[in-house]
């Protein structure tokens, strides 16, 4: 028994070492007060690129709008964000023995209203999401530059089918909100 508890507790201490470095070591998030007329502002809710200014109009006279805190905005425009409840653990497997581990925390983007319906479907989601996370670690997808472009799209394109051809509905994408591989 004792075997197996020391392992154990030195595999939480480095994952959460690992973790705690990332989150000490990251850049602080800063604030930015973007300056837009209305039409831009709408414009860009929309998804579509702001109408070119002219010039004509005074830069100091446009209403200031804040991107940190839109509150005042449609709750039932545009997309919500469901972010599951705990991180997923993927071990990484070389010669039967367990080299790396993947921590993920993900997210899941949804129609306005949508929210409850992921979180009814959460546990299936997330083993949805563990069989897929598993096949990409077994695909080498956590080796090497894991963080690639390329290697980052073809697990969110995988996550985002899987989502859509088991639950549906109001779902839109699967984000990959954090990621931190920590060797064994």
């Amino acid at each position: 028994m004792k075997m197996l508890l020391i392992p154990l507790v030195m595999l939480i201490i480095g994952v959460g070492g690992g973790i705690g470095a990332g989150m000490f070591l990251s850049p602080g998030k800063t604030e930015e007060t973007v300056t837009l007329s209305r039409t831009e502002y709408d414009a860009l809710l929309a998804g579509a690129p702001p109408p070119a200014d002219d010039g004509a109009t005074d830069p100091a006279a446009r209403p200031e709008v804040d991107t940190a805190d839109n509150d005042d905005e449609d709750p039932s425009a545009g997309s919500e964000y469901a972010k599951l409840n705990n991180q997923f653990v993927v071990p990484v497997v070389r010669d039967g023995q367990v080299a790396a581990l993947v921590v993920l925390s993900i997210s899941v983007e949804v129609a306005a209203g949508g929210k409850e319906t992921v979180f009814t479907h959460e546990p299936r989601l997330r083993d949805l999401f563990l069989q897929v996370l598993f096949n990409h670690a077994n695909m080498g997808g956590f080796d090497g530059n894991f963080t690639s472009s390329t290697n980052m799209g073809m697990l969110r394109s995988a996550l985002r089918q899987t989502a859509l051809d088991n639950v549906g509905g109001p779902i839109t994408d699967v984000l990959i909100v954090d990621i931190v591989r920590q060797d064994v």
